[in-house]
């Protein structure tokens, strides 16, 4: 039994939230300089040139990459060997949430209460926290800022199973055309298929953290990633919504089994810079 103390969980999220919101990845950074290369359209390489070297501003000077620094969606794998000590943790993660958030001068856009008085927290929690036990002494923590331009544009659709793939690939279709400029394309699409109506939202959102230059392993699944990414760039919407081929960098589509009478399918759509920082404790 290995033992680990809040306080370790309570650093490296709020480092985690730091780090997610200053820095682009390198997967989501090449897609955007090769999508430039490709850009038919002037202003649209002209828009994702300037989406790279704001990338470089925020880096270089300690910044975030969007105004909007998301409500913070956070992963956790506990190993089962594990035995967390000095606290809860949940309130652990919302005290690195609400450090991380208040000392790297990011912007706080959560409310307490979303109906009657939309009254803002101040320090960005609570977080959404999804939690996972695993095999292992470890504590794998991921922090995933979701902007609510492209959250707003997400969708789930409860098909019936003879509607099958045509009818999926419809929804993904519409979907990205009714966003349009909001979500701030070029995006990237994740897709949840099967399990339950909440199974398919949560594979959605974790299909964004899996690295835009790996397909999914299962071959079927990997070429239908490629055709929608194709389709959602033929839509025209382009960098911005101003026009062009390069409305999304990828899709991820992740998959689980599912009820005979059930097809659940579900969109979460991100934003070009489809932030998110691991640590490993």
């Amino acid at each position: 039994m290995r033992t680990i103390d809040v306080s370790q969980i309570t650093a490296t999220v709020a480092k985690l939230a730091v780090d997610a919101n200053y820095y682009l990845s390198d997967d989501i950074r090449a897609a955007l300089e090769a999508g430039q290369e490709r850009e038919e359209s002037p202003l649209g390489r002209a828009i994702l040139g300037q989406l790279v070297e704001n990338a470089c501003i925020a880096r270089d000077e300690q910044m975030p990459i969007c105004q909007d620094t998301g409500m913070a969606v956070i992963f956790l794998e506990v190993g089962q060997d594990v035995h967390i000590t000095g606290g809860s943790l949940v309130d652990a993660v919302n005290a690195g949430v609400a450090k991380g958030y208040t000392e790297g001068y990011l912007r706080k856009s959560v409310v307490g209460e979303p109906l009657f008085n939309r009254k803002n927290t101040g320090d960005n929690t609570p977080a959404v926290l999804h939690t996972t036990i695993v095999p292992g002494d470890k504590i794998k923590i991921t922090l995933a800022p979701k902007g609510f331009g492209s959250e707003n544009m997400s969708a789930l659709k409860m098909f019936k199973p003879a509607d099958g793939l045509p009818a999926v690939k419809k929804f993904v279709i519409d979907t990205i055309f009714n966003a349009g400029s909001n979500p701030c394309p070029p995006i990237v699409v994740g897709i949840g298929i099967g399990g339950t109506m909440e199974k398919a939202a949560l594979m959605a959102k974790q299909a964004l953290l899996r690295p835009i230059d790996k397909r999914s392993s299962h071959s079927e699944y990997a070429n239908l990633e490629q055709e929608l990414l194709d389709l959602i760039n033929k839509t025209g919407i382009g960098p911005q919504g101003l026009g062009g081929r390069v409305t999304a960098l990828a899709v991820n589509v992740e998959y689980y089994p599912t009820h005979i009478a059930g097809l659940p399918v579900a969109i979460n759509i991100n934003c070009h810079a489809t932030r998110h920082a691991e640590a490993e404790l």
